[in-house]
């Protein structure tokens, strides 16, 4: 299956948990019928992306990397690859690249949607964000990539206020599925 045929089943068949992402699911789908390069950094209008909440192992806590262009704490993400054959390794994959921790484990997802506007294209272009969480093995400990400023573990309820709040609510998502297994 393509990375395109993944993320039209994988946005078909999600069940959005609130008005506004029901309304994000079907934009997003429109976007992927509308464009064919839609999975691509290259698509102007914007493109999809996956996102991933990074908790600690107990699910108190989740890695926040200081994204350099947006100067926020954020969770790991980022663009889709030509190799990427959907979007949970899309997901596993720049979540893994950004903390430096091996052998994270991906919840069952995604947990939720988020639309935001980027700076891929001058002045800008939007992510459609597919956004999942994953938890840290006990002990690991992150390293910092070239791709960020920073990275630190906040408690779930205490994130910077230099954050967002599609940040908190994908933490405090992620959190309710680990506790809910």
């Amino acid at each position: 299956m393509s990375l395109r045929a993944d993320a039209e089943d994988v946005l078909t068949g999600w069940t959005a948990p609130t008005a506004d992402e029901e309304i994000l699911r079907k934009e997003f789908l429109e976007h992927l019928h509308a464009n064919d390069d839609a999975m691509w950094r290259e698509c102007v209008p914007g493109h999809l992306t996956a996102t991933t909440a990074v908790l600690s192992h107990d699910g108190e806590r989740v890695l926040l990397t200081l994204h350099p262009k947006a100067g926020m704490w954020l969770p790991m993400g980022g663009h889709c690859e030509r190799g990427d054959t959907s979007l949970e390794a899309v997901a596993l994959r720049e979540a893994t690249e950004e903390s430096g921790i091996p052998g994270l484990r991906l919840l069952p997802g995604p947990l939720a949607l988020d639309r935001h506007l980027v700076w891929c294209h001058p002045p800008h272009s939007r992510h459609l964000d597919v956004e999942y969480g994953a938890v840290a093995p006990a002990g690991v400990e992150a390293v910092i990539s070239a791709e960020s400023l920073d990275l630190r573990w906040f408690p779930v309820e205490e994130i910077p206020d230099l954050s967002d709040e599609a940040t908190r609510r994908l933490a405090r998502r992620a959190r309710e599925v680990l506790r809910s297994k």
